[in-house]
């Protein structure tokens, strides 16, 4: 439903809050059983939640929401979506009833100059998204909305697309970027399921979490030039991408802290980012 001016600006004047500035996550999502299990990252999860004000509203970037152009979940009632195969009964059986909120998503679309950003009333949210966000809000009374990722543009396009929505942490709204920084499910040790990961997936996650201490974004845009070890943990971008969401709303007197730092399966890491 579209919106005159006043009513948005009446809805940006409901959300304003000058005290605080929320933070902004990437989640390394890892397994969707991390969505059922009551585990070390699920706990993280959960603890986050409870060391930050509760948002007006939560915006996911998710690896799993791939389009042609940008598209903003606009519905009031998101459906939950089990984009998955292979895994327990149980997993299917989770529903997450949060709230969407409509005049946030016609907000965003008015927000970002650089593209176009369609309201979308078919996908909901994926399970980049609900299994982290009910760990953190089990209750389901927070709205959530997904922002989807152009696969058919470059990396730095998203970068610079998240620069538009720094003004959304000043309004109380928590971005989350999930996905993980290695991420290659083809390389994947069973033996090392429950933690571990290969010599080079360790080190370039070392790497990236250097390069994030250091500011130096434009490296971890140009991930391609890091070498070979960059080129296992990222043999697709999808999953590296939110990360770079996160980091695109980092502001100069904000720092990077890590947290769920653990590698899983070989060939994936769970390493998350706070700033702010």
């Amino acid at each position: 439903m579209a919106m005159n001016s006043s009513s948005f600006r009446a809805f940006a004047q409901r959300l304003k809050t000058e005290a605080y500035v929320m933070p902004v996550l990437f989640i390394g999502h890892g397994s969707p059983m991390n969505g059922i299990e009551d585990n070390r990252f699920s706990q993280q999860w959960a603890q986050l939640a409870r060391d930050i004000p509760t948002p007006s509203a939560v915006l996911c970037v998710s690896a799993h929401w791939l389009t042609r152009g940008t598209h903003i979940t606009a519905m009031e009632q998101p459906r939950t979506i089990h984009d998955f195969g292979g895994f327990p009964r149980a997993l299917f059986d989770v529903e997450y009833p949060a709230p969407g909120n409509p005049a946030l998503a016609q907000a965003v679309t008015e927000l970002v100059k650089k593209t176009p950003v369609g309201l979308d009333h078919e996908w909901g949210l994926d399970h980049g998204t609900w299994t982290v966000v009910r760990h953190m809000f089990p209750e389901a009374n927070v709205p959530v909305l997904q922002l989807s990722l152009n696969y058919h543009q470059p990396l730095a396009y998203h970068y610079e697309l998240a620069k538009e929505l720094y003004a959304l942490r000043k309004k109380g709204v928590l971005i989350i970027g999930s996905g993980n920084m290695v991420h290659n499910l083809r390389l994947v040790s069973w033996e090392m399921i429950h933690g571990g990961g290969y010599d080079w997936a360790l080190h370039i996650n070392e790497t990236f979490k250097g390069l994030i201490r250091e500011r130096d974004h434009h490296a971890l845009i140009q991930y391609e030039k890091l070498g070979s070890e960059a080129q296992l943990a990222i043999p697709t971008p999808d999953h590296y991408l939110p990360l770079l969401y996160t980091l695109g709303l980092q502001q100069a007197d904000e720092e990077a802290t890590f947290f769920n730092d653990q590698a899983v399966g070989g060939s994936l890491t769970m390493t998350s980012v706070k700033i702010g």
